[in-house]
């Protein structure tokens, strides 16, 4: 039995078309099909038409991605273009880096 993945939920706020909000979402969804693989839910919010929106959530630029879940709730602000950035902040790098060094301890110690 395979453990529980965690789920993401992902907010990517941007300003129309834009250059800049056409690479991050590009790039966002070759980085979720990579690395997520079915584990995330997202949400792509336009602030020129739900402005509301960007409020609430307190967004001052675009694009902007906020992870929700898991917690803690963590945004990226710019095109997303710095993968390894981008893994950081969702936590999923570091979660792999921590799964590497145990699997590396698990190997040098002697049974």
């Amino acid at each position: 039995m395979s453990p529980l993945k965690k789920t993401y939920i992902l907010k990517l706020y941007v300003a129309g078309n834009t250059p800049n909000s056409v690479r991050a979402l590009r790039t966002l969804n070759n980085i979720l099909e990579k690395e997520f693989q079915g584990v995330y839910a997202l949400k792509v919010i336009d602030v020129l038409k739900n402005p509301q929106l960007a409020e609430e959530d307190k967004i001052l630029a675009t694009p902007t991605l906020a992870k929700i879940l898991p917690p803690p709730v963590r945004k990226i602000i710019g095109d997303l273009s710095d993968r390894e950035r981008v893994l950081i902040g969702l936590d999923l790098l570091y979660d792999e880096l921590q799964e590497e060094e145990t699997e590396i301890e698990s190997i040098e110690e002697p049974e």
